[in-house]
């Protein structure tokens, strides 16, 4: 058996940028980190003549063209992948929480996949494969961050150029700013999943169609990344809280579904109760708040209060790996 695990991740700053529908015009630039959640894939090799596919549903069929599920599918046949094969997915966390799940297992699916039909691929390689499934071949209005972090892992600035390619570029943190970071930032599940896909495909239209106001937006959006980075490589952290709660105001004016009245009021909670600065990690509607905060105890209770549940991470440093075979 094979197993393969890539990263989940949360965005620093310059999240929406990423997308063809911007990055082709203008350049884009953010930054990233992959933490230790993750999307496992295993993979088995059987005696029936069918693929076995197990995740949220199960799917048996000997022919690839029924395969349901979209990802697996388009995996499979770029691979030319015949049957006999089970496959497997778990998550460490739901899918449809802004983490970047869907860049993630697919990351995870072409690890395993390239390694179970003996083909090398340099991470470059895999996260630009895992694109192109996504963006290209199933036409997902998504950009292109959740992919290459999960590919790579770290605290990484990525910067997405017009001529499609990506610029990687590790962000040069000291010992003492990423134990503040990994002892300070606060995630918490405001209890609503959403389709990434739904969210940004009104971003997607408004950038393609050159409206003003989102332009703007998206502009402003990319120069808060290049700030955030300048600020975790200094080591000011305070300035990191307020230029995410900068990025949180800015990026709710880019759609009106952007936000929820428990979502907002949840967040000001958390302002008055210790948190430095904030944001909704992912495409917006749903998914994880992330607070910077001195005073964990305070924000911890105060979001305990509210039925938000915490869930506590490292940074991931090792990027898509085989965990064994």
């Amino acid at each position: 058996m094979i197993l393969t695990r890539a990263p989940l991740r949360i965005t620093f700053g310059g999240g929406g940028t990423d997308l063809p529908s911007y990055y082709r015009k203008f350049g884009g630039e953010l930054v990233a980190a992959a933490i230790d959640k993750y999307i496992h894939i295993a993979l088995h090799k059987i005696f029936p003549n069918e693929f076995i596919i197990k995740y949220s549903q199960i799917e048996r069929t000997p022919h690839l063209e029924e395969i349901k599920h979209p990802i697996i599918r388009e995996v499979l046949r770029f691979h030319g992948v015949d049957p006999r094969l089970e496959i497997l997915s778990m998550a460490d966390i739901p899918d449809g929480t802004g983490l970047g799940s869907s860049g993630s297992f697919t990351v995870a699916l072409i690890k395993a996949i390239s390694f179970y039909k003996r083909q090398h691929l340099l991470t470059q390689e895999l996260a630009e494969e895992a694109c192109d499934i996504e963006i290209n071949k199933l036409g997902a209005p998504i950009g292109k961050q959740d992919q290459y972090a999960a590919a790579y892992g770290g605290i990484t600035c990525f910067k997405f150029n017009k001529d499609d390619t990506v610029t990687v570029e590790p962000v040069h943190i000291s010992p003492e700013t990423l134990h503040s970071l990994e002892d300070d930032l606060l995630l918490f599940f405001t209890g609503y999943s959403r389709s990434a896909s739904a969210v940004l495909s009104e971003q997607k239209k408004k950038s393609e169609s050159l409206d003003k106001d989102m332009l703007e937006n998206l502009h402003f959006t990319k120069e808060l990344g290049i700030q955030s980075r300048k600020t975790l490589e200094s080591g000011d952290l305070k300035e990191f809280a307020r230029l995410m709660h900068v990025h949180w105001e800015n990026k709710k004016k880019r759609s009106q579904s952007m936000t929820k009245s428990d979502i907002d009021n949840a967040y000001n909670v958390a302002m008055d109760n210790g948190a430095l600065g904030g944001k909704l990690i992912g495409a917006g509607a749903g998914g994880f708040l992330m607070f910077y905060t001195k005073d964990h105890s305070l924000l911890r209770n105060a979001m305990s209060k509210l039925n938000l549940e915490e869930v506590r991470f490292k940074f991931d440093f090792e990027g898509a790996k085989v965990v064994s075979t």
